[in-house]
């Protein structure tokens, strides 16, 4: 079952005016119950105008967007609910904290759905789990915390609505390797246990490569491709006159593939890479 589709997606910022520029045009795309989908693109291919569109944020300037089957605009007054159902979290969004306590941004989310203490109380802990927040920093002013742990606290004040959809735009940005792995491995964790649908923008392949299902390729507003992981970065040629790269280790193998190494194609981690050299090694 198809969670999230779009028919004829349009979006064009100044429509009518001599800076009119189209940030979207025409985008068909399916995105199943409980997938994990990765998007690229360069600066500027529609990434960002496009999940704002999917959660409600901005509205298409044509076409539609489908939610569980349902157009998100056909009551235009009931679009805040659909913000709860496809929760997007920000670049930088610890810039968006503003509660007294950790416990309490988190909150705001469940807050405004009408839910009870009990229920909230419950989605506060679970969130903060889900994102690797210790309980002893649910009680801090968000403002007293580090910057990796601000940005948990962030992302676990959307992960608390439980939304079907989770949306994140760049959500390591600014991270060091160390801080960028363990805010990967919850989100993946956190897809793993909810088994819910995760939409990650990233300019990353790496961190794409890791964890995602299918990925989109935005480029100049338009989904230039949309395939399983693997065959995307099969087509590094392509991607490469985008302005995107492949890994960097698949990069690596494919050019031990061209010097006559007998090495499949699609390798996409390092860890994926020691084990079939070692294979090949095996076989010397």
């Amino acid at each position: 079952m198809n969670v999230i589709e779009t028919e004829d997606l349009s979006f064009v910022y100044g429509k009518g005016t001599p800076f009119e520029k189209v940030a979207n045009d025409k985008l068909n795309i399916q995105i199943k119950q409980g997938e994990f989908i990765g998007i690229i693109g360069h600066t500027g291919s529609g990434k960002s105008t496009l999940v704002q569109m999917l959660n409600g944020l901005i509205k298409p300037t044509s076409g539609v967007v489908r939610l569980n089957g349902v157009d998100i605009w056909q009551v235009p007054k009931e679009i805040r609910k659909v913000r709860f159902n496809v929760g997007l979290v920000f670049q930088y969004p610890e810039y968006q904290l503003f509660e007294e306590t950790v416990a309490k941004d988190i909150a705001f989310g469940p807050k405004n759905m009408g839910l009870d203490d009990e229920e909230i109380k419950r989605r506060i802990n679970t969130s903060a789990r889900f994102t690797g927040l210790k309980p002893e920093l649910l009680s801090k002013s968000p403002f007293d915390l580090s910057g990796g742990e601000k940005r948990r606290a962030a992302i676990a004040g959307v992960i608390a609505m439980d939304p079907d959809v989770l949306i994140l735009d760049e959500p390591t940005a600014g991270l060091d390797p160390a801080g960028r792995d363990v805010l990967l491995a919850q989100i993946s964790q956190y897809h793993k246990e909810r088994k819910n649908t995760v939409l990650l923008v990233s300019h990353s392949m790496e961190d794409i490569a890791k964890i995602a299902d299918r990925i989109l390729v935005m480029n100049n507003g338009r989904a230039a491709m949309f395939d399983e992981t693997q065959k995307i970065f099969s087509r590094g040629d392509e991607l490469e006159k985008m302005g995107l790269r492949v890994p960097q280790i698949t990069k690596i193998m494919s050019m031990l593939r061209d010097r006559g190494y007998s090495l499949p194609s699609g390798v996409l981690t390092v860890e994926q890479a020691a084990n079939e050299l070692q294979v090949l090694l095996d076989k010397q």
